[in-house]
């Protein structure tokens, strides 16, 4: 991805996907996943590609230190406009790409490095998972969210492209909500890569699973349930077989 690409995407990224139900249920069944195995604040995250900051800023309320790393200009500005007064003084912005994260920061180490909807837009994730794991202190957390390849083909067949979805079996790569090709990971290839990087898997969650498939027929819930909902979706990413159905999944693991 460009910095020119989410440029012409920041407002409709920021202000559109993650301002509908769908969206703020993945930030709050995500935030509440990562409560699980975060250490207790102020410890130091690196948000890597945090874009406009949904998912840190929710961390720094809670009293983290965050450090927002993104390569895209106009996204770190949605994130300053979005950046409330309170919690100033836990953010910190740097703007450079994922894949030089290490030395974007000095050198530094957290306590806790999230890279959540990146991975699926780069051809190869080998590069930034090195760095992700490279930017990890020792017993730190690392933690992924990326697309589900293993359930590639329920999305086509439940906006009922049945062709679609037959190729989507045997599929990594489709067409994504924001109009940009995306590409698929599965959990068991993704573990196998954090383990030859020094970071042992820890757990692995679904995340979108009903509300994907409510918002995808035309059937939202009502924002006002948006905490009902993520209850319901969080249950069901912690549990089989629901998990494995999941749109997409989010791996943690911790750095040896």
């Amino acid at each position: 991805m460009t910095e020119d690409t989410w440029a012409a995407l920041a407002g409709d990224f920021a202000d559109g996907a993650y301002a509908s139900v769908k969206g703020r249920v993945r930030t709050l069944v995500l935030h509440w996943q990562l409560l699980d195995h975060l250490p207790a604040p102020p410890a130091a995250v690196l948000d890597v590609g945090g874009g406009a900051g949904h998912q840190s800023f929710p961390l720094a309320r809670a009293g983290y230190d965050v450090t927002l790393l993104d390569s895209s200009a106009a996204m770190l500005d949605k994130a300053r406009q979005r950046l409330p007064a309170a919690i100033q003084d836990h953010v910190t912005f740097v703007e450079a790409d994922a894949a030089d994260a290490a030395e974007a920061i000095g050198g530094r180490r957290f306590d806790a490095v999230l890279c959540h909807g990146v991975l699926g837009y780069l051809e190869s994730p080998e590069p930034v998972l090195d760095q992700l794991c490279r930017c990890a202190a020792p017993g730190g957390l690392v933690s992924i969210m990326t697309g589900n390849a293993d359930a590639a083909a329920v999305r086509p067949a439940m906006e009922g492209r049945w062709e679609d979805a037959l190729e989507a079996f045997d599929a990594r790569t489709e067409i994504g909500v924001l109009g940009l090709p995306t590409r698929a990971d599965t959990v068991a290839e993704l573990s196998e890569s954090l383990r030859r990087r020094g970071v042992e898997p820890v757990d692995w969650y679904g995340v979108w699973l009903f509300v994907d498939w409510l918002d995808l027929s035309g059937a939202g819930p009502d924002p006002a349930e948006t905490e009902r909902v993520a209850a319901v979706e969080f249950e069901a990413g912690r549990r089989d077989p629901y998990r494995r159905l999941s749109r997409v999944f989010h791996l943690v693991g911790r750095k040896t």
